[in-house]
């Protein structure tokens, strides 16, 4: 048997088009909803969700 090489940590990009903005809107909707469940407990945690939740509007805005 052949040994196996993987790559930990590799990515795959977004494709463009409308697959990229649907990913992208989904992760956006996540981000949001991540920071309206932490925004008790801890605010810092939620301005880090919110503010990835701007950076892909912006990309989304921009694709669209």
């Amino acid at each position: 048997m052949n040994s196996q090489n993987c790559r930990v940590g590799t990515v795959t990009p977004i494709t463009s088009g409308s697959e990229a903005i649907s990913v992208l809107e989904v992760m956006y909707r996540n981000f949001i909803e991540k920071a309206a469940d932490v925004s008790q407990a801890d605010t810092r945690l939620a301005e880090f969700f919110k503010r990835k939740a701007q950076n892909i509007k912006k990309v989304l805005e921009s694709l669209g």
